[in-house]
């Protein structure tokens, strides 16, 4: 089986190959040499399956996601997807559509609304494939969860990624499906002004 390494960052590395006579995504979590053995293959293991699930809710509940082919012990097979990363798109002066960052605004309050929150939800993690469709990737500091200081966090992370007229497009559509949609943006703006605050001190 041919892999091909096409990113590497802090929490793993990420290969194209196939799997099932199909190209495939191997994302494999490779051992942190300062961290206790045991502990290291827990957090790995954990974090593994954390994403795994994250990224079949999300598909089951109707947002555009790679799936899930299978799972291995620090390992994550998933289909591979077509396309350019938002942000790549954004690099090269492209245009994005109010439609698309409506869609993806959607798609991020459909997460919230099943107790996911992303944690890096940027253009960088969202693929536009050769229909102009939008996905959403890369669910490996997703977590769980009902805190709405993670939900926030994620409109935050995407309203520092964009321009204003952009963002006002997305949350557009983030409001018209996330049924908190009201208390998350009342501490996005909490979390804002602890920002100033922070940077003033």
């Amino acid at each position: 089986m041919a892999t091909k390494l096409i990113a590497k960052g802090a929490e793993a590395e990420v290969y194209k190959t196939s799997a099932f006579g199909t190209d495939a995504i191997l994302k494999d979590r490779k051992p942190k040499a300062y961290r206790i053995r045991e502990l290291d293959e827990g957090i790995r293991s954990a974090r593994t399956r954390s994403e795994a699930k994250a990224t079949s809710i999300a598909d089951s509940i109707g947002v555009r996601v790679p799936n899930i082919l299978f799972v291995k012990r620090y390992q994550l097979f998933i289909t591979y997807i077509e396309g350019s990363q938002m942000s790549a798109l954004m690099q090269q002066g492209r245009r994005i559509s109010k439609g698309l960052l409506m869609q993806v605004g959607k798609y991020l309050g459909m997460l919230h609304n099943a107790g996911i929150a992303h944690g890096d939800f940027t253009p960088a993690n969202i693929l536009i494939d050769s229909k102009g469709e939008p996905w959403v990737i890369d669910f490996g500091l997703s977590s769980i969860s009902d805190s709405i200081e993670e939900k926030a966090l994620d409109l935050l992370l995407m309203k520092r990624s964009i321009d204003r007229a952009s963002y006002a497009y997305f949350i557009e559509g983030y409001s018209s499906k996330a049924h908190a949609c009201k208390i998350v943006l009342t501490r996005l703006s909490e979390i804002e002004k602890r920002g100033r605050y922070n940077e003033r001190s």
